[in-house]
């Protein structure tokens, strides 16, 4: 079986298909320097194959790629990147500062 993940922009995930068929995706929100992951999902039928660990490891890798800071919402994908310290790195960091 093959499995490939890749980033559907105008649906805002990226969608892992096992031999083209639907197995997960990992929706996220995306501005210029960041990429909040919302929602992972993995088709039950799929489950344990490792189709959520593809998906998290391609997101993040292209997260790196361009740039971005990621916002890990998902309890899947912050969990992931909890097991993986080395994306750690990527890990959205809240710099402002509010002073009275």
């Amino acid at each position: 079986m093959t499995l490939t993940v890749t980033d559907v922009p105008k649906e805002q995930r990226f969608e892992a298909r096992l031999d083209g068929e639907l197995a997960g995706f990992a929706r996220y929100i995306r501005t210029h320097d960041l990429i909040a992951f919302v929602h992972t999902e993995v088709d039950p039928a799929f489950e344990g194959q490792g189709v959520g660990s593809a998906m998290a490891r391609t997101a993040l890798d292209s997260a790196r790629a361009d740039g971005l800071e990621v916002l890990a919402a998902c309890p899947f994908v912050s969990g992931w990147m909890a097991r993986h310290p080395e994306y750690l790195t990527l890990a959205y960091t809240n710099r402002s500062r509010v002073t009275d």
